[in-house]
């Protein structure tokens, strides 16, 4: 009978353990990170009375005769189970979503702790700590690499009061951009000026006695940006004074008989054309002319030549103003009968053909006049204009809008009148945009006017891209990248020049002008970047700075399409970037999903100043709660195994918020019920053994 009763003594017991489990449970139901436990109970060793039989024979086995004595709270489980996160106005607060502790120490390091309340703050010294006055652990940003190493061991995370950044030179320059492969562009600039007198042998030089880049003409564009896309062999014909010829005696008269001439003309491209005609007997020698001129003229569109007569000499006058693009441009006889009036040794080659040649012009005279460059045709030009008018002031040059400017300054030179028509040839066709471009030069131009021819302007492909980057001091240069294009190779891909310029005093060259570096950037045939230089430039501020500061320029990878590109579409800067900053005071903090606590500062830059380090237990359960939302670790919990947020199963940190407790309100009190009815029955167990009790003393009397 006194079983009963010390069972019941047990269960209440053991309620009474679970009340108190419970009721800790719902004190904490607001408490940040908190978890709720559990009285797990257990029953305690029964009283045999007999042991359990195996059956023998026909007579089946029994099995034991025990009597419980009672039950006991063998265990607490502390349930981990994520609590709700709630979002904070505090951005030093932070939660855990998923497994994992914060690391905490109360003596700098020497013991940890950890908890799943993230209520941060910095105390007066810039300690990172929690309510209870205890460092959150973590990696600190190392001063001389600039990075967050969360391979190092945990510190205390100090981030100082009124920490400032020093400035940070410009190391890189990154840039991501197109440039216009294609036959139109709207990004374009005017050809460099090349002034009159400039030769191929003494090119034309700057104001600083720099070579200009005279630029290739295959690859420059009109004044509306269309490719001129000149192939080779493709140009104009171009005179500065009319083609004329005189026969050497006048045309035969008083013929006895009629008399069958002929004069054969050579063409520009070397075939001839035979002109055949009648000399009447009795005619008189103006009526002979006559006839000859009016058969000369019925070839005009062939040959270009315009006959006229001499009334006075009987003579035939021959003209070709090189007008017509079809005709030949020159006067050329190679035989004539001998009544014609011509010896057949008559010629004037006053248009000349300029032709593009891809490799350069050929040294030597010849009739084609070759050019690759707008300074090529430029001296081409200028130095045939003054040998065909026997003069010396004829001057052309580039000028500053990219046009081809022809001045007739000189009082003793004659009357121009340049005449430009396209070139038609055997195998090459006429290119009609460069030659609308060359004929607007068409003037007449009287002597010692100062009179003035203009083209249309020419144009280069151009796109330019500007960034701010930083010295030793922090102070801010503008560096400038002006790309222009220069060639073009069918089989290799396209090449541009590439122009970085600094604001004076800084220099980037040793070379005047040494505020400005030169180079190239070429690219493959599919649009991926070749090559380019330079890679780097050597910066001199020249403000009290450190001197040669190296700049390395990252345009993209070799046959790749990660930085410089050259497609068929617009000309634009998709992207860039560098590493330097001037000094700046630290204006905020943040926090991200890593739990890198990110700085910001007055000079707009932000990075990592420290890292929170987490803990992963194999066995949370087996962690011993020190109160003040504290664990310590235990021999059953196994070690932390410490690192970052968000890898190797710790859970990643959210930011201004806060893990509420995990404590079910609706459970608990249902828990109660239910251990105030387990407390209740027990208690009738106690009063019923008493009754029983109280009837066998009852016995005796």
């Amino acid at each position: 009978m006194l079983k009963s009763l010390f069972s019941g003594v047990s269960g209440l017991q053991s309620h009474q353990v679970a009340m108190d489990v419970e009721s800790n449970n719902i004190a904490n139901v607001n408490t940040v990170g908190f978890k709720y436990s559990r009285a797990n109970f257990s029953d305690l060793l029964a009283q045999t009375k007999a042991i359990a039989t195996a059956p023998q024979g026909q007579l089946g086995g029994k099995n034991p005769v025990q009597v419980g004595l009672g039950s006991s709270v063998s265990s607490m489980t502390r349930i981990f189970s994520q609590g709700s996160v709630q979002n904070s106005d505090k951005n030093t607060d932070v939660a855990i979503q998923g497994d994992g502790f914060f690391i905490i120490s109360p003596d700098g390091g020497n013991t940890y702790k950890y908890t799943r309340a993230g209520d941060f703050k910095f105390d007066a010294g810039g300690n990172f700590v929690d309510n209870n006055g205890f460092v959150a652990q973590g990696w600190l940003r190392d001063p001389v690499t600039g990075k967050v190493d969360s391979t190092a061991p945990i510190t205390n995370i100090n981030i100082p009061p009124g920490l400032t950044t020093p400035a940070s030179p410009t190391q890189e320059v990154v840039l991501k951009a197109n440039l216009n492969s294609g036959p139109l562009v709207e990004s374009f600039s005017p050809a460099y000026q090349v002034p009159s007198g400039s030769t191929g042998n003494t090119p034309a030089l700057d104001a600083n006695g720099n070579p200009i880049e005279s630029g290739n003409l295959g690859v420059m564009f009109n004044d509306v940006g269309e490719a001129f896309a000149l192939q080779q062999g493709q140009g104009i014909w171009a005179s500065f004074i009319d083609s004329t010829s005189t026969s050497t005696n006048a045309v035969a008269g008083g013929l006895g008989a009629d008399s069958n001439e002929s004069i054969v003309f050579t063409l520009d491209d070397g075939s001839t054309t035979t002109i055949n005609f009648t000399l009447l007997a009795g005619n008189t020698a103006a009526q002979n002319a006559s006839i000859e001129a009016a058969a000369i003229n019925s070839r005009t569109s062939t040959t270009g030549i315009v006959a006229t007569v001499d009334t006075g000499t009987n003579q035939i006058v021959l003209t070709n103003t090189n007008g017509s693009s079809t005709a030949s441009h020159n006067i050329n006889i190679a035989s004539a009968s001998a009544n014609t009036g011509f010896t057949g040794a008559e010629d004037d080659q006053t248009a000349w053909r300029y032709t593009y040649n891809t490799a350069g012009p050929t040294v030597g005279a010849n009739a084609d006049k070759e050019f690759t460059t707008i300074a090529d045709l430029r001296e081409a030009l200028e130095t045939q204009a003054n040998a065909q008018t026997g003069a010396s002031g004829i001057e052309v040059s580039i000028n500053d809008q990219g046009k081809i400017e022809l001045t007739n300054s000189d009082p003793t030179s004659i009357d121009i009148n340049l005449k430009v028509t396209g070139l038609t040839q055997t195998g090459v066709t006429e290119n009609e945009l460069f030659t609308r471009n060359m004929e607007a030069l068409n003037a007449t131009l009287a002597a010692g006017t100062a009179g003035k021819a203009f083209s249309q302007s020419f144009n280069a492909a151009t796109h330019s891209s500007s960034i701010d980057i930083f010295d030793s001091l922090g102070s801010k240069h503008t560096l400038r990248m002006e790309f222009r294009k220069t060639a073009l190779d069918t089989t290799t891909g396209s090449t541009w020049s590439v122009t970085i310029t600094v604001p004076e005093p800084a220099t980037i060259d040793t070379i005047a002008p040494t505020f400005e570096k030169k180079g190239s950037i070429r690219f493959n045939n599919d649009g991926s970047l070749a090559t380019y230089n330079p890679p780097n430039i050597s910066f001199s501020g020249n403000n009290g700075s450190s001197p040669d500061q190296q700049v390395n320029l990252s345009f993209g990878t070799s046959n790749g399409f990660d930085g410089m590109t050259s497609f068929d579409s617009l000309s634009s800067t998709s992207g860039i970037s560098q590493d330097g900053y001037t000094g700046g005071d630290l204006v905020g903090i943040r926090i991200d999903q890593s739990g890198t606590l990110v700085g910001s500062f007055s000079n707009g830059r932000s990075f990592g100043l420290a890292q929170i380090a987490m803990a992963k237990f194999t066995n949370n359960e087996g962690l011993s709660s020190e109160g003040g939302n504290v664990y310590i670790q235990t021999a059953n919990s196994g070690d932390p195994i410490i690192g970052t947020a968000a890898t190797s199963g710790r859970g990643f940190i959210q930011s201004s918020a806060l893990e509420a407790s995990n404590v079910d309100l609706s459970r608990a009190l249902t828990q109660l019920i239910i251990v105030q009815r387990g407390f209740q029955a027990n208690g009738k167990t106690i009063t019923t053994s008493d009754q029983l009790l109280q009837t066998l003393i009852g016995l005796k009397q």
